[in-house]
This record gives structure tokens, sequence and C-alpha cells, in this order.
């Protein structure tokens, strides 16, 4: 039984000492943080991209 409990201690020791998936992780975090502030940053220049078409909309269509 104490052959058993070792080894078992020994695999969940090896296993939580391994950072194979941690490079992935902190890509996939880096991504999704990049992706916040572009979306947040295009919803703050909406307004001011719409109000510029229309105005373009605006003088095209009075001046023909």
């Amino acid at each position: 039984m104490t052959n058993f409990l070792r080894n078992v201690y020994l695999t969940v020791q090896s296993l939580l000492a391994k950072e194979d998936g941690q490079d992935l992780v902190e890509y996939a975090l880096v991504v999704a943080l990049i992706a916040f502030g572009a979306v947040t940053a295009m919803q703050g220049l909406s307004n001011e991209i719409n109000t510029t078409f229309m105005a373009i909309s605006s003088d095209l269509g009075s001046s023909l």
C-alpha cells in the first residue's frame, strides 16, 4: 500500500510540475485582451465614423 501511495504522490507531483500547456494559455489571454481593447476602441469611434459618413453623404446629395 505504501508503494501505491508513493507512486500516486509522485505522479501527481509530476503532473503539477509540467508547464507544456502554459504558453498556449498565456497566448490565448493576450489575444483575448487585444480583442477586448479593439472592440472597445471601435465602439468609441463608431459614432465619429458614422457622423463623418453622414456628412459626406449629405454633401454628395446636395451637390447633385
